[in-house]
């Protein structure tokens, strides 16, 4: 390839043009599929990386799945090789131990991208799938004990080939998933998006030359790279260290170390999960191409969050990661809850470093994607239905501002939760309660936001309920003397009034009439609780934020009378105190 001088504009508008073409594809997805969970709640990714499995653009979706695109390709070059590709090829993979899984609900597709009979770079997209077979209706399991309960895995595989469909791989997702129509619809959606991505590629190649637009990427990946270095350098350098425990194994068993040491330099970022907990018997084993793509978006928002996302800007971040842990199990254990400890990964990093970069790092959050399925056989159609979805929950205070409210977890990205409306249309199900779960906890100068409570009351004469909820042991930590935040749970709230509350299920039955209680926690505050503003405390009673007593007997603030106003000679005494 012969090197041309290519000015920055240029270069600017191909790199611009590329992320354009990973948001098409990601548009094109969503208003196509036929699963609530991918058009409404937008539980996918795509991204486009260079023939050398480099992620080049991304669009914005869920950060564990953007990150494991490029490993993905990877594995998808090291079997086929470039010279065993064919236009229109798409490749299915969905295996956890190989690059690029997360578990098996999470399937990838690729495609390799020709222009003029060359490939010359990879459109890739990861969707949850409702249902991929498995013991349990959904396939993710919170008490599976083996991969083999969790539903199909495919090994990097053609399932399409010179874009014709593999019948037999279609013919064994139609005999191994409880809702064939469905899937077999997002799947072909999926496909299809990755032809838009690879048709805006191929007019970017004819517009700017196969040769400029190489150039170009090679360009910017060293801007992204030169861009992180510039960074790190005015980041605090040495090593942080910070631990964290997991609830328990994922079966009930003992809660499980979270280890990690930050090492800054002014050109590497190091981060070492040495000490961390064994693979679990339970379904929370993270994959190791999760872990590795949840510390670079952990890493990201600490070095450069405003930054764009390619190879170039990962170079500095180097993660080291034993065998046999929970970030990196051992075939063939259970992984179909991995976000219970990939959260971790993220969430721990951030606590190592929060009192050296206070400007960049909030206090703990309620972490968990809080996953449900709610499911079972339709009274109406006599067919299967799946709702599947994440929770919101609350995020902590940092410096100078309180925690967000009712804002999906860390490792959730762009992802919605389900709209009511949605959910009542489609599912046997209605939501009699959808409000801030006000509890008292996560309190500080500034204080957490709150998490959410929602009520599922079943109209169907039967439903399953699977929902894993981390953080039901361990809140949210505090920073610089702020309260911790608060744990969640999930309870199941029979029509005999029977309340069974924990933070997991697995295939629990409900009748007509039983309620399911999904129940974020609050975010960890930031600061002494007695150096809150009394203004902000007083409309935090004035909002039903908190209670008088909370606003006196935590804040040191006097609320008085009718109407209730702030008694600041009473304030000022009980705060010298």
């Amino acid at each position: 390839m012969t090197k041309h001088c290519i000015d920055p504009f240029t270069v600017e508008v191909i790199k611009r043009a590329l992320i354009s073409a990973a948001e098409q594809m990601f548009v094109a997805f969503g208003r196509t599929s036929k699963s609530s969970v991918i058009y409404e709640v937008l539980d996918y990714g795509c991204a486009v990386t260079d023939a050398n499995a480099r992620m080049i653009a991304q669009a914005n979706g869920i950060p564990p799945f953007i990150g494991v695109l490029s490993d993905a390709v990877q594995e998808i070059l090291d079997k086929f090789g470039l010279e065993g590709l064919d236009e229109e090829d798409v490749i299915i993979l969905n295996d956890p131990y190989m690059g690029g899984a997360t578990h098996q609900n999470d399937v990838v597709l690729v495609m390799p991208v020709f222009y003029q009979g060359k490939p010359i770079m990879f459109a890739a997209s990861k969707g949850h799938w409702n249902d991929v077979g498995g013991k349990d209706p959904g396939s993710w399991s919170p008490n599976a004990t083996e991969i083999y309960q969790e539903g199909l895995q495919f090994p990097a595989v053609k399932l399409f080939e010179r874009g014709k469909e593999v019948q037999g791989i279609v013919d064994i997702l139609t005999r191994n998933i409880r809702i064939p129509e469905m899937i077999l619809g997002d799947m072909r959606a999926q496909a299809a998006s990755l032809q838009v991505a690879a048709s805006r590629i191929t007019q970017i190649c004819d517009k700017y030359g196969l040769d400029t637009v190489l150039e170009s990427i090679e360009i910017y990946l060293e801007q992204g790279r030169q861009e992180a270095l510039e960074e790190l350098k005015s980041l605090p350098k040495g090593e942080f260290t910070a631990e964290e425990y997991i609830d328990d194994d994922g079966l009930g068993g003992d809660p499980v170390l979270v280890k990690v040491k930050v090492t800054i330099t002014d050109d590497e970022f190091i981060v070492d999960y040495t000490g961390t907990g064994k693979t679990c018997r339970g379904p929370i084993n993270a994959p190791l191409s999760a872990l590795i793509s949840t510390a670079k978006f952990a890493y990201k928002a600490v070095v450069s969050p405003h930054g764009s996302s390619n190879e170039g800007l990962f170079a500095p971040l180097k993660v080291i990661v034993p065998e046999d842990t929970v970030f990196n199990p051992k075939r063939p254990a259970p992984i179909s809850t991995y976000w219970e400890s990939d959260s971790y990964a993220g969430d721990v990093i951030w606590k190592a470093l929060a009192d050296a970069i206070p400007t960049r790092i909030t206090a703990g959050h309620f972490l968990s994607v809080c996953g449900t399925t709610v499911s079972g056989i339709d009274d109406r159609s006599g067919e299967w239905f799946f709702s599947v979805e994440p929770n919101a929950g609350g995020w902590g205070a940092g410096l100078g501002k309180d925690g967000e409210s009712g804002l999906v977890c860390s490792g959730d990205g762009e992802t919605y939760v389900l709209s009511i409306e949605v959910a009542e249309t489609r599912y046997p199900f209605v939501v009699d309660q959808f409000a801030l779960n006000m509890v008292d906890g996560g309190h500080g100068k500034w204080r957490g936001g709150y998490g959410l409570v929602k009520d599922y009351r079943i109209t169907n004469s039967g439903a399953y309920v699977t929902a894993s909820f981390g953080r039901n042991k361990f809140p949210p930590w505090g920073l610089a003397g702020g309260m911790g935040g608060t744990p969640n749970s999930v309870e199941i709230r029979a029509t005999d009034g029977e309340i069974e509350r924990r933070g997991r299920f697995s295939k629990e039955e409900l009748h007509a009439g039983d309620v399911a209680r999904f129940i974020t926690g609050m975010g960890g505050g930031y600061g002494d609780p007695r150096e809150r503003d009394p203004q902000a405390v007083f409309d935090d009673v004035l909002d039903g934020y908190i209670t008088e007593k909370i606003a006196e007997d935590v804040y040191g603030v006097v609320v008085l009378g009718d109407p209730l106003r702030i008694d600041l000679a009473a304030t000022k005494a009980l705060r010298k105190e």
